[in-house]
């Protein structure tokens, strides 16, 4: 089985570090996938859920904030702000953080304040959705 070497590193802890068969990770227009001996390139990653295979077969899942992805040599290192499994997720602190976001868009604001709003809504949705679709039912 072709596999290569995955690190997913947030600001935190490293989230993963060892050898996968596959990465998708969400960017600007959709969704892209990482396989073994990926052309070398540099990239970015948008807020969303990360989902990777284990030399095992297992399935993993992160919930991520935007980032960088690079591939070389037969190694994807990924850098973002956060990465959370779905178990990880308080749903309760998510939507408390959605509800301030909209909050601060329901009010006129410089572009710097709503760009951070709009990204801090993006994020906190994407944990909520994360939890949703991947947490057992």
């Amino acid at each position: 089985m072709n596999t290569f070497y995955l690190k997913i590193v947030a600001c935190d802890r490293v989230f993963y570090e060892g050898e996968a068969t596959i990465l998708v990770f969400p960017v600007e227009d959709g969704e892209m996938a990482i396989m073994a001996h990926h052309e070398q390139m540099m990239t970015n990653i948008e807020i969303g859920a990360i989902r990777f295979k284990t030399p095992d077969g297992r399935e993993q899942v992160a919930i991520v904030s935007d980032g960088m992805l690079t591939v070389k040599k037969n190694r994807v290192d990924v850098i973002v702000y956060s990465a959370e499994r779905p178990e990880e997720i308080d749903e309760f602190r998510a939507e408390a953080a959605a509800e301030r976001a909209r909050e601060k868009l329901s009010h006129q604001q410089s572009l710097i304040d709503y760009n951070i709003s709009m990204s801090s809504l993006a994020r906190a949705m994407a944990r909520l959705s994360g939890k949703d679709k991947y947490m057992p039912k």
